[in-house]
């Protein structure tokens, strides 16, 4: 069934009022060999990637729905499924139809990064458990509003910031904190991913037949689209994204946070960027650098999605990284992301090794029925995307923005 945008937004304030109704669903407590059954919404690559195939692996989950707003996204998906996992799955196109389903235990959200805050609260009022991905909110207070349903409807909600269930990242964070390189003195993280061109139309996109473009939109506004792409490009558009320093900083910021033990937003923030070199219709710097004034330590965040140079693959780095979270120290430091420890002099003292799967961690929680056994609980997440939303805010804004003026 298809709705209007005016019954959309109608339907999702009167959800957002039943909210404040004060309801708790009691956890159902799973036993060791009881099914846990998986509905997963938003069938980009996380979706029907590492969604499904995370889910599908782990003995006694079975992925039981899926849901998108594009037809032929369901219809590959489900097939996919069939043949790879040998059972069929039921499709929605209404992500609220699947939530409704009082046999569906956890939902696994991949929606676009403006749909997460709306449906996670909404599959939290439904009694489910949800997996989440980064970036946990499209803005500061609707990732409150998520912690807030998680608690109120007594859900375990875990975000998709990935690198919290790395063991190799605890090591390294747990041998900084023993004091081995003295005390912390400054974090550089960045991210140097290309990103080419969203390109520039002179008339709106058209959008699909198979596409419900009600829905696709969902809280965000309803526009025309003049880039080349719908889907995936709406992350660099400020409409229906948060650019690079949220979409891919908020793992580096996490792990950052992480290993200062920081709480609470930084004092100040000042960003500086642009979108160089393209003309086209998104509008999120591709290179940005944003400095986190945190009590314990400054992080520095940097993005470059160009290249070298013109015609070159090459893309820049820092100390021989092209991604991750490199922690100066007194007595040397330590790349986060490699696992490997220097001393002052640049020689190798410790290396780090150990993996982990997030979505494993997830269920076990789930299981146990603890959300204090989550690697990234949902206020985790919260102030970690919150921080890189304060960084926004001050690009934006374009001037130093204290936390203190931004609330």
């Amino acid at each position: 069934m298809t709705i209007t945008r005016r019954q959309f937004v109608k339907r999702s304030i009167s959800a957002a009022a039943m909210a404040s109704a004060p309801v708790v669903v009691p956890h159902r407590a799973f036993g060791a060999n009881d099914e846990i059954r998986v509905g997963v919404v938003g069938l980009g690559g996380r979706g029907r990637g590492a969604h499904i195939l995370s889910f599908q692996k782990q003995d006694g989950v079975t992925v039981v729905a899926i849901c998108d707003p594009d037809r032929d996204r369901l219809t590959a998906t489900a097939k996919m499924i069939e043949k790879a996992y040998d059972h069929k799955v039921d499709q929605y196109v209404d992500m609220r139809r699947l939530f409704e389903r009082k046999d569906i235990d956890v939902v696994s959200n991949a929606t676009q990064n403006y749909w997460h805050g709306l449906s996670t609260i909404w599959a939290c009022q439904a009694g489910k458990h949800v997996y989440v991905e980064k970036p946990l909110s499209h803005y500061i207070w609707e990732g409150r509003q998520m912690v807030c349903a998680a608690r109120k409807y007594n859900r375990i909600v875990q975000c998709g910031t990935q690198r919290r269930s790395q063991t190799s990242i605890a090591k390294a964070i747990a041998w900084i904190r023993e004091g081995h390189l003295g005390t912390i003195r400054a974090i550089t993280a960045f991210a140097n991913k290309p990103r080419t061109s969203c390109g520039k139309r002179e008339t709106p996109l058209p959008i699909p037949e198979t596409l419900d473009y009600d829905l696709w939109c969902g809280p965000a506004k309803k526009v025309p689209i003049y880039r080349n792409r719908l889907q995936y490009d709406c992350s660099f558009d400020w409409n229906t994204g948060d650019g690079e320093s949220c979409n891919q900083g908020v793992h580096e910021m996490d792990v950052a946070r992480w290993c200062l033990g920081e709480t609470m937003l930084p004092r100040r923030v000042i960003s500086i960027g642009g979108r160089f070199l393209f003309n086209d219709a998104c509008n999120v710097p591709n290179t940005q650098i944003i400095y986190y004034d945190f009590p314990t330590a400054p992080v520095l965040y940097e993005v470059h999605n160009l290249r070298k140079a013109k015609g070159s693959k090459a893309m820049p780095t820092f100390r021989g990284e092209r991604v991750g979270v490199i922690v100066d120290c007194e007595g040397g430091s330590v790349s986060l992301y490699r696992g490997i420890a220097w001393d002052k002099e640049g020689q190798e003292v410790r290396r780090f090794s150990g993996g982990g799967d997030h979505f494993v961690n997830f269920i076990e929680a789930v299981r146990k029925g603890d959300r204090s056994h989550l690697n990234a609980e949902v206020e985790v997440g919260h102030l970690s995307t919150a921080v890189c939303h304060t960084g926004n805010i001050s690009y934006r804004v374009g001037r130093v923005a204290s936390v203190e003026r931004q609330r």
